[in-house]
């Protein structure tokens, strides 16, 4: 299968093409410019690969909890890239891809990243033994990082847990991996697309769409 993703939800910025099993990716990380930057990665990569969009079995991109803006920008490129082309698309979520990053088999990850505004997006997962995919455990959910419960897990990933020291004390107990940098990369949502693309569950362009977990997108001061 040959799968396009892109990824602009964080302050990294990446794009991979799946091509058989075989990636080839671009990274840039910085706070701004995703806009700029993703379509002459896009380019690079099919470039490399030695194929063209229209010979892409489907194209999936980072569907959010992330930077409001973020997930805009690649919700309207995979759009415009896409509908051009009559490609399929799947949403993947940034969480998920964050946990897939770090899971090994049987591993149990909760996933937090900064969602400023004093909260953190959170969900959790788990790779079962024999498995390549992480599937979820809970529902997406935007809460403080106090409010975030504990489980069973044997991981902790995102940047929720460099951003919140508290959450870290509270939750990385004896025993417990923690990758507190942890940003997603455009690698692992193929990854997590190419099944879904295999079950059918691809949505034409004008069907892809953002999940921003939290409607307030501003913080408004008290007066």
């Amino acid at each position: 299968m040959r799968l396009l993703a892109i990824d602009t939800a964080t302050e990294r910025c990446s794009v991979a093409l799946r091509l058989d099993g075989r990636v080839i990716e671009r990274v840039s990380e910085q706070p701004r410019g995703h806009a700029d930057l993703v379509l002459p990665m896009v380019e690079s990569v099919l470039n490399e690969g030695g194929v063209k969009l229209g010979e892409l079995d489907g194209i999936a991109y980072g569907r959010g909890p992330g930077a409001f803006t973020g997930v805009r920008i690649a919700v309207g490129v995979v759009q415009g890239l896409a509908f051009g082309v009559g490609l399929k698309t799947v949403g993947i979520s940034n969480l998920a891809a964050v946990a897939q990053q770090v899971a090994r088999p049987g591993d149990r990850v909760l996933v937090c990243m900064d969602a400023r505004m004093e909260q953190v997006y959170w969900s959790s997962f788990v790779r079962e033994a024999g498995s390549e995919l992480v599937t979820p455990l809970a529902p997406e959910r935007v809460d403080a990082p106090d409010t975030v419960p504990e489980g069973d897990y044997t991981t902790l990933a995102g940047t929720g847990f460099k951003a919140y020291g508290r959450l870290q004390s509270r939750l990385a107990t004896a025993g417990r991996v923690v990758h507190e940098a942890t940003l997603p990369l455009a690698s692992d949502i193929a990854l997590l697309a190419e099944s879904e693309f295999r079950a059918g569950r691809g949505k034409p362009a004008a069907e892809a769409e953002p999940v921003y977990v939290r409607d307030q997108v501003a913080h408004v001061k008290s007066p």
